[in-house]
């Protein structure tokens, strides 16, 4: 499929959404009441994985009432692709990360090999504590042995895209997650 306004409509419009607006909002509420639990008095440091995490971190700071700094870091395994292998750091954050607790936002807790990496390079600057959040943990075997900390919801194995997740770069900005037909 090519990436024309008509073929990328198709793909839309033939999804299923499996995760909508409001289920994404209660997930993102359950994961706010976790967060504040255990972060509202540490002062944390958020740093949002880009691309895909900025939508969800959007959506989880301003359901954070205490203070927070806000940072991002940028590492990919996938680019513009489906699927990848090797991850590559396009970005540090710019903030101190010594002494700090951090809570690392993405969009999917997919195979786990980028959460991972980015969790054991915080880890190894000196950090106070690292915790994780996910909106959706994709269901499958995975290769690695960690799980975030904050989950929002499961959702089975297919290829997803909308709330931060893209398809060829495209969709990120759906409000629900979809699963291309047929994956």
């Amino acid at each position: 499929m090519t990436n024309t306004i008509a073929d990328l409509n198709t793909l839309l419009n033939e999804a299923d959404c499996l995760v909508n607006e409001a289920e994404l909002n209660q997930a993102l509420d359950k994961m706010a009441n976790q967060i504040t639990s255990d972060l509202a008095e540490k002062l944390p440091l958020v740093l949002c994985v880009m691309n895909g995490g900025l939508i969800p971190t959007a959506a989880l700071i301003e359901r954070l009432n205490f203070p927070l700094e806000l940072d991002y870091i940028h590492a990919t395994r996938y680019g513009m692709e489906t699927e990848g292998a090797s991850l590559n750091w396009l970005s540090y954050p710019q903030s101190d990360l010594k002494g700090r607790h951090i809570l690392v936002i993405d969009d999917i807790f997919d195979q786990g090999h980028t959460l991972q990496a980015i969790t054991k390079w915080l880890e190894a600057q000196e950090t106070e504590s690292v915790y994780t959040a996910t909106v959706i943990n994709k269901l499958h075997d995975r290769k690695t042995d960690m799980t975030p900390d904050y989950v929002g919801t499961d959702v089975e194995d297919r290829f997803l895209f909308g709330y931060g997740m893209d398809y060829k770069g495209f969709f990120r900005n759906l409000k629900g997650i979809y699963a291309v037909k047929g994956s």
